[in-house]
């Protein structure tokens, strides 16, 4: 069981299904059993996936000062998940609304409120990464400060930069420079992801890079091994929402890699947690533990002898 450190956002998630996309308009809607809320954020499913797995898990984040931060913690206790580091600073908690298809194609629109502006204290982050072997600082401006200081106490840095197209982009460039794992999403890219690791690396050098690609599959990157190649998606049954499978792919990787520190087994074994938890509604739903991962990992293996 390893212990890791979280910092990342906490929102509520509000999910519809739809027709398809483009959506026609419509004045009134009836989709019976198409509209479900929960509790989500990247730091929330990163958290979430990873205690599943067995780890430790300190996650700091902000929550509001409203009804709705009761939702949050009354669901991080039912999660059986700690919540000594998320603090009520903020006027209100941010919210998202997901569109998504049947196809499991996602719109996600996401109010953060007054997430931005609210410095995280850095006390509590000394306090939170006593033992913790790696820090995954989500890309949220109260993560930008601990950057430094994490680099300071010489733990690895993961983060996710999610859809991104600029590689010196100003909001993520912070992050992208600090990461030892980088992971992002192709969906934006302007060229190859291999021509794009490329360049990452000789800007920013980070040891691991992980590009999602959906249902393509993933691209990984391992600096010190001159290694770079592409894994194929893995189909574990329906797609229900693809929301949260980047999330998925993200924090089961990071499990077997501060597990093993073997990035190889670390992607294959990310790659189906992600093609299961697609087949759940809701971005942090339908996560396997590790026993239950590596036994679907083996049952599949078999499937394709």
């Amino acid at each position: 069981m390893s212990k890791i450190l979280v910092s990342g956002l906490i929102n509520l998630e509000t999910t519809l299904q739809i027709d398809q996309f483009p959506l026609d308009y419509y004045p009134v809607r009836y989709p019976f059993g198409g509209i479900n809320s929960t509790v989500s954020g990247v730091g929330y499913n990163v958290t979430k996936a990873l205690s599943i797995l067995g780890d430790t898990v300190n996650l700091l984040a902000l929550i509001g000062k409203d009804p709705s931060s009761r939702l949050v913690l009354k669901t991080l206790q039912e999660d059986h998940l700690q919540g000594v580091y998320i603090l009520p600073l903020l006027k209100q908690t941010p919210q998202s609304v997901i569109l998504y298809d049947h196809e499991g194609k996602r719109q996600i629109h996401v109010d953060l409120k007054d997430i931005q502006e609210q410095p995280y204290p850095e006390e509590f982050f000394e306090r939170a990464r006593q033992g913790c072997s790696l820090a995954v600082l989500c890309n949220i401006n109260f993560s930008r400060p601990l950057l430094k200081r994490a680099k300071q106490n010489s733990l690895w840095i993961a983060t996710d930069v999610h859809a991104i197209q600029d590689l010196e982009d100003p909001y993520n460039r912070d992050f992208m420079a600090s990461a030892d794992i980088l992971f992002m999403s192709d969906e934006n890219l302007f060229c190859a992801p291999e021509e794009w690791v490329k360049k990452i690396q000789h800007l920013y050098e980070p040891e691991i890079i992980v590009i999602g690609m959906g249902a393509k599959g993933a691209l990984l990157a391992v600096r010190s091994d001159h290694f770079m190649e592409r894994l194929p998606a893995i189909m574990v049954g329906p797609i229900v929402n693809t929301i949260g499978a980047g999330d998925a792919l993200f924090s089961c990787f990071i499990h077997f890699y501060v597990k093993n520190r073997d990035p190889y087994e670390a992607i294959r074994r990310a790659i189906c947690f992600a093609g299961y938890k697609i087949g759940a509604n809701g971005a942090a739903q339908g996560f396997l533990n590790e026993q239950e991962l590596v036994k679907l990992t083996q049952e599949l293996s078999l499937r394709s002898k």
